[in-house]
């Protein structure tokens, strides 16, 4: 329940910010975690990204301003943090499909976008197995892909990154270096605590020497929530994840930690209904 109240604390320096400028590394300090675990939480417990909300959030604050006042346009863009009357104008579109100066006609038809309030949801219609371990530090290497968080296209990229990775023939030079548990090929998310980036690997765990063109990286020793993923990737990982932090983690006592998150893939058929893999969510006790 912390972690809700958290949430909705942080919505709420949102939405006293929609016409400054918005700190999403303040936003996540007063969610108590990091940014881009903060980023991770809000997309999947709202079903929206972090970027997308603030934007329909400022176009319907911005509409109503537009229809209410004589304030120039140009001056309300300014107000929502738009520097030019055309990056105003194609959010403005996005959001309501028309243009700030067609707002302002008698029987203009907008969209307006409330304000998010973080509420628990238990469902409990389909169980989800897991255990806690701490586990001692732990070298990977591999291939990574550095992605931008603010891009918010990560459902879409890790995917394609893994298709790239297996046709350029990389996960099968990979598998020989395995040599340490986890056994099988890892999905590490490696979060840039201060910003809104990360570098996801692709890699195994493995003390042999590191191949020429890829890279290495040392998890630290910590504590994960590790939880069976039955079914088709990627689809059944990215829900479970989904599930994780919506239905498991605001009422199981842990906070996230600010370490990466592990998926641990061994050898089968990837595409079965059938297929068991493992994500890792590092967890630490409420500290309240």
């Amino acid at each position: 329940m912390e972690l809700l109240e958290r949430l909705n604390t942080a919505v709420e320096y949102i939405e006293e910010h929609l016409d400054k400028e918005i700190d999403y590394n303040r936003a996540a300090q007063i969610a108590c975690c990091s940014t881009f675990h903060f980023q991770r939480i809000f997309s999947y417990i709202a079903g929206t990204p972090l970027s997308e909300y603030i934007r329909r959030r400022r176009m319907t604050a911005a509409a109503f301003e537009i229809q209410r006042s004589d304030i120039k346009i140009i001056d309300i863009a300014l107000k929502y943090g738009y520097e030019s009357p055309t990056s105003f104008n194609r959010a403005f579109q996005g959001v309501h499909g028309i243009s700030p100066s067609s707002a302002r006609a008698e029987g203009a038809v907008l969209k307006a976008y409330p304000r998010i309030s973080f509420k628990i949801s238990i469902k409990g219609d389909a169980e989800m197995n897991y255990k806690i371990e701490t586990k001692e530090a732990l070298r990977i290497v591999g291939v990574k892909e550095h992605l931008d968080m603010k891009a918010e296209d990560c459902f879409k990229r890790v995917p394609e990154f893994w298709a790239e990775t297996t046709k350029s023939g990389k996960i099968d030079q990979l598998c020989p270096l395995i040599d340490k548990p986890p056994y099988g090929v890892l999905g590490v998310s490696i979060g840039n605590y201060e910003g809104q980036v990360f570098d996801y690997y692709i890699a195994v765990s493995t003390d042999k020497p590191l191949p020429q063109g890829m890279a290495e990286y040392e998890v630290p020793a910590g504590t994960w929530a590790i939880f069976e993923c039955v079914g088709a990737m990627p689809n059944a990982m990215q829900e479970l994840q989904k599930r994780i932090a919506c239905e498991w983690l605001p009422t199981s006592g842990y906070e996230y930690a600010n370490a990466p998150d592990i998926e641990v893939y061994p050898e089968g058929d990837l595409q079965s209904d059938s297929y068991r893999c493992e994500v890792w969510f590092p967890v630490i006790k409420n500290r309240s």
